[in-house]
């Protein structure tokens, strides 16, 4: 994964794997699953699988899938055991693991259906005992599991024992932390719908397994992979108990393991192959972690972090702050679509052609304003041609009563339309019985749609985006009216190469917070990415002069090791920044889907610009209100 250095592993407790991304790390799992059932086969025994559910084996499911379908894979000989189930939970239920479990694999395959155990959320409250005591004998009795399959949640929990859990605990009810719950309330249309308790495998259930293999993607997992593969062995961090597992293993894309030592400060554990990229990530590492300016690390700081072959490969400590301290101030500019008639060479953008045209994606129809405001706000100053492009319709995250609000406007301004009230009646009676997940009619999908569409439109005039230039592209993957959504298609490309060659942009702007944790920006960065190599194939002439650069979303911004581009961002700016995401009202003071941050989308944007600026500055650099950053993509 990383050149820069031989890998020494000292700080690692658990042998870790790490692969370029989660479809080549889950191919993998799913191989030595494959090579575990067939070898089993073969000996004429049975595979005993404990699985998991949730986002991350998914993809994993897709090629046992796959395996089976091209005839290469017998599911005859396999017993499996799930991890766990919500309490109660009707097995038929959307939000059900038995659903889940046949969608994504069961009902795909050759298993016999007796040869399937999933905990039963199902049960009176009496029976859950003597239930979880002939779960775990059941295991038992087939002689344990070959091959526990394992995610990991954002307080270090594996299956559902939330912190606290005792390494020798068993099969059993226990009650939901709050951060799981918060967690999960997307996926139930909010908290409140959420069970509070669970039945779960136990920790010790668990660690019986003769092999255990923790799978895991995305930034937004790195934290607690670091505790869990480095951290001090703790009961508040369940996952760090599998430590004492003789055979355990943990499967990691990148970016879930970027905060593991050996992949975010390499020079600590050993001697780097440096070069521009990973000086510039350790003096700006060393500058936070002393609390100095780039300008003022010594020699002597260098070497006490393990840095004294960079000063002597270099020549000094001076010469390595002058080096990094330049190329961060050749990153800050005011002129994000590049400044007319001025020399380049040092900015991150061309100066000409000027205006330029510039297309922003948008993955919903908020993510503009909330990410890259003030970098929009700038381009339509500066005169530049903008267009926005919203990806998706955003209709799943309206709350149901801004439905009816609407409607009812719309009644009181058409009163003797009897079509309109007919309508009325019928979403109101609908919305009345609606289950909490339950799938919205196309109707109902369709009115939201145009929700959010209004309130992007409200947004691009005030920003001073002409309206002709806001493009709805509603891409189908996204059209499910559930949480879990397609695969993209070739005709989500087809929507995105059309805007492309109609618009001809000179710089493109595109979500790439991959730590989205619904995936649709990762999806519609695929679309676009799939979409321009299509053209580059093509050799569409445009496409040669067209920058492609990145911003991040709600969740978290770029490392300022990372960005190429920073725009600062005035008060005057901030303010209408703020004032352009408050047209998403259906979006504000309460969203659909917060995830795992509670509060608005406005305050985040505005806490984590001013954060970035906040950190330029203890470098070095000018004092800014705050700061939106990119980093360029090179197709």
């Amino acid at each position: 994964m990383n050149n820069h250095y031989q890998e020494d592993l000292r700080f690692e407790k658990i042998q870790t794997i790490i692969h370029e991304d989660s479809n080549i790390a889950s191919l993998s799992v799913a191989n030595e699953i494959a090579s575990l059932i067939n070898q089993k086969q073969k000996q004429g025994k049975h595979a005993v699988l404990g699985l998991a559910t949730g986002s991350t084996p998914t993809k994993m499911y897709d090629y046992l899938v796959q395996f089976h379908k091209e005839g290469r894979l017998s599911f005859k000989n396999v017993i499996t055991f799930n991890l766990d189930e919500y309490f109660p939970m009707e097995p038929d239920s959307i939000h059900s693991y038995v659903r889940f479990m046949n969608e994504h694999l069961f009902d795909h395959i050759d298993i016999e259906r007796h040869n399937i155990h999933i905990p039963n959320g199902n049960l009176n409250r009496d029976e859950v005992r003597k239930y979880c005591e002939d779960y775990e004998q059941k295991i038992q009795n087939v002689g344990g599991l070959d091959i526990q399959v394992l995610g990991i949640g954002r307080t270090g929990h594996i299956g559902f024992n939330e912190p606290g859990s005792a390494l020798n605990s068993k099969t059993r009810l226990i009650r939901l932390d709050r951060v799981t719950r918060l967690d999960a309330a997307s996926d139930f249309f909010g908290e409140e719908n959420v069970p509070k308790r669970a039945i779960t495998m136990g920790v010790g259930t668990i660690m019986d397994a003769k092999k255990i293999i923790l799978m895991a993607w995305g930034e937004g997992k790195s934290e607690i992979i670091k505790q869990a593969v480095e951290g001090k062995i703790r009961e508040s961090v369940p996952a760090t108990f599998l430590q004492h597992h003789e055979n355990c293993e943990f499967v990691l894309d990148g970016a879930a393991a970027s905060s593991l030592t050996r992949m975010k400060t390499p020079w600590l554990v050993t001697d780097c192959d440096w070069d521009d990229s990973l000086i510039k990530s350790a003096t700006i590492w060393l500058s936070e972690k002393l609390g100095k300016a780039i300008l003022k690390l010594t020699n002597e700081d260098y070497n006490e972090y393990g840095m004294g072959n960079l000063v002597a490969e270099i020549g000094s400590a001076e010469q390595i702050n002058l080096k990094v301290f330049n190329q961060l101030q050749h990153t800050i500019t005011g002129w994000p679509g590049g400044k007319p008639n001025a020399d380049d060479s040092q900015r991150p953008e061309r100066a000409a052609p000027h205006p330029k045209t510039s297309l922003i994606f948008s993955p919903h129809p908020d993510d503009d304003v909330i990410s890259m405001g003030g970098t929009l706000l700038r381009l339509v100053d500066q005169a530049h041609n903008v267009h926005v492009a919203y990806q998706t319709s955003g209709n799943i995250a309206v709350f149901d009563d801004e439905v009816i609000r609407f409607l009812d406007f719309a009644t009181d301004i058409q009163k003797d339309d009897k079509e309109l009230k007919k309508q009325v009646k019928k979403v109101r009676e609908f919305l009345a019985n609606k289950k909490p997940g339950e799938i919205d009619s196309a109707e109902i999908q369709h009115y939201k749609g145009l929700i959010r569409k209004s309130e992007a439109l409200a947004a691009c005039r005030y920003c001073g985006v002409k309206e002709k230039n806001a493009h709805f592209l509603n891409l189908p993957f996204y059209e499910t009216g559930a949480i879990r959504k397609k695969p993209y298609s070739d005709e989500d490309i087809q929507i995105t190469y059309d805007l492309l060659n109609t618009i001809k942009p000179h710089q493109i702007f595109a979500a790439g917070d991959l730590s989205d944790p619904h995936g649709t920006h990762r999806v519609c960065l695929e679309v676009v990415f799939k979409t321009l190599e299509r053209l580059k194939e093509e050799r569409a002439e445009w496409v040669r002069n067209c920058y492609v650069w990145l911003y991040r979303g709600a969740w978290q911004e770029w490392e300022i090791a990372d960005m190429e581009m920073a725009v600062p961002i005035g008060p005057k700016d901030m303010a209408r920044k703020k004032n352009a995401i408050f047209k998403h009202q259906s979006q504000k003071d309460s969203a659909m889907f917060p995830g795992n941050d509670e509060r608005e989308f406005w305050e985040r944007a505005e806490q984590r610009n001013k954060k970035t600026a906040n950190r330029y500055n203890a470098l070095g650099m000018a004092e800014y209100e705050a700061m939106e950053g990119f980093v360029r993509y090179n197709f």
